[in-house]
């Protein structure tokens, strides 16, 4: 594989008592927490009767993808996307199946409708306007490594710039003994072509991926979507390299150049 190019332009991040990027660079530095985080990410671009009824998976990723937009002072509605997530929303997905074995004709359509992989992509289009192509990924533990990799080669095929959002959510019922994923975690980059932030040299090698020992990466190892966080470990502490798992026996090497 060629080596791919990105310029991290913009960043969001969610997780649980950290709910954005400055309060996550904030427990990398020095171990800070803020005091009285909010509960649950607020998908601002929704109206507040559909804000109430997103599911957690829904919220999150909005909350992070508005914060990476924000940050990079970018307009929603011109970027391209890709979503990905290891699960969906496993909540979601324990309910139809309860619902289905005991109680099948009070299944809800709007659960079920929230229920598929691209729903946050879907959500996101609606309601920031956007008419550009939108992608959703799952490559179980691999599923953000992929992402990058779709929205790096995105940028290679000659868009200025792309929305990437990783996400995944807690487990409930008898799926947490198969698919276990603990707490809210949400991350987004806003990466392009050129721009003055952090630059990124990703190559796909052979290999095994290293123990997880950032703060980010301790603080939420339980989730899903956990793979992700060495990546912004990284990019808090101003690494210069970071190994992703991308697949059984291969790796993505990001190199960082920081501005």
């Amino acid at each position: 594989m060629n080596t791919l190019h990105a310029c991290i332009a913009g960043v969001g991040f969610w997780n649980d008592g950290l709910p954005s990027w400055d309060a996550a660079r904030d427990l990398v530095a020095s171990g800070t927490l803020p005091a009285d985080p909010p509960a649950r990410p607020v998908p601002r671009l929704l109206a507040p009767n559909e804000r109430r009824r997103a599911p957690a998976s829904v919220a999150v990723a909005l909350d992070v993808a508005m914060a990476a937009c924000e940050s990079a002072g970018a307009d929603p509605t011109e970027l391209p996307s890709v979503f990905a997530s290891t699960h969906g929303d496993l909540a979601i997905t324990d309910y139809i199946c309860a619902t289905l074995a005991e109680h099948p004709l009070e299944l809800s359509p709007t659960r079920f409708h929230n229920s598929v992989h691209n729903a946050a992509a879907g959500y996101w289009t609606i309601g920031s306007g956007c008419l550009q192509p939108t992608t959703a990924i799952s490559s179980y533990d691999a599923s953000f490594a992929q992402g990058l990799l779709e929205a790096m080669s995105q940028l290679a095929a000659g868009a200025d710039r792309v929305l990437l959002v990783a996400y995944d959510t807690e487990a409930t019922g008898p799926l947490s003994a198969m698919s276990g994923s603990r707490g809210l975690l949400g991350g987004a980059l806003v990466l392009a072509a050129d721009c003055e932030g952090t630059r990124l040299r990703a190559t796909l090698v052979d290999g095994e991926v290293p123990a997880r020992t950032g703060p980010l990466a301790r603080r939420a190892a339980g989730n899903s979507m956990a793979p992700m966080l060495p990546f912004f470990d990284a990019l808090a502490t101003r690494d210069d390299l970071v190994l992703l798992k991308a697949g059984p026996g291969r790796l993505l090497r990001v190199e960082f150049a920081h501005d």
